[in-house]
C-alpha cells in the first residue's frame, strides 16, 4: 500500500462513524499533489445537499483527529467539500447516483477521431459503460479507455 493510499484509507476509516452519526455520505478521500502542494480532501454528501456549515463540522474534527495522530509526514492543506459539478465518477455509487443523468467522457485514445464525449448515462458495469448520445444512438465505452468521467456542466 502506498503512501498516497494508506492516507486515503486511514482518514476514511474516521469519517466513516462521522459520517453515520450525522447522516451524511463519504463521497471520496483523496491525498494529491498539485502544483508542489499536498492536499487531503474529503467529499461529503447528504441528501438535499451539503451546506457550508456540514463541511466546517467535519473538517474540524477530522483537524483535531489528524493533529492528534499526526501519521501524515508531509505538509498538507485539508479539504472538505461536496462533491459538486464536474468531479469525476470513480466509484460503483458515484455511476449509480449518476444514471439518467448528462455525462462527458474523455478518452485517452480518439476513436473516429474524436476524445470527448457527451450523453445521458444509462448503464455502467466493472467493464464499460454506456451512454445515450443526442442522436437517439447508444455508445458504449470500455472503462480503461476512459480517462475521465463526469457529470456534464450545463451553463
Amino acid at each position: 500500500m502506498s503512501k498516497r493510499e494508506e492516507y486515503e484509507a486511514r482518514t476514511e476509516e474516521f469519517l466513516l462513524p462521522l459520517m453515520e452519526e450525522h447522516k451524511f455520505e463519504l463521497v471520496d478521500v483523496e491525498y494529491v499533489k498539485e502544483a508542489g502542494t499536498w492536499y487531503l480532501r474529503a467529499y461529503i454528501d447528504k441528501e438535499g445537499g451539503i451546506a457550508v456549515d456540514d463541511c466546517e463540522v467535519i473538517s474540524r474534527k477530522l483537524s483535531e483527529w489528524l493533529d492528534a495522530k499526526d501519521f501524515i509526514t508531509d505538509s498538507y492543506i485539508l479539504e472538505v467539500s461536496s462533491p459538486g459539478l464536474g468531479r469525476p465518477l470513480k466509484k460503483d455509487k458515484d455511476f449509480e447516483r449518476s444514471i439518467g443523468k448528462e455525462v462527458d467522457i474523455k478518452l485517452y485514445r480518439a476513436i473516429d477521431k474524436q476524445k470527448d464525449f457527451t450523453g445521458i448515462l444509462k448503464s455502467y458495469d466493472k467493464a464499460h459503460v454506456t451512454i445515450e448520445q443526442e442522436d437517439n444512438t447508444e455508445k458504449v465505452f470500455t472503462r480503461s479507455d476512459i480517462a475521465l468521467i463526469r457529470l456534464a456542466f450545463d451553463f
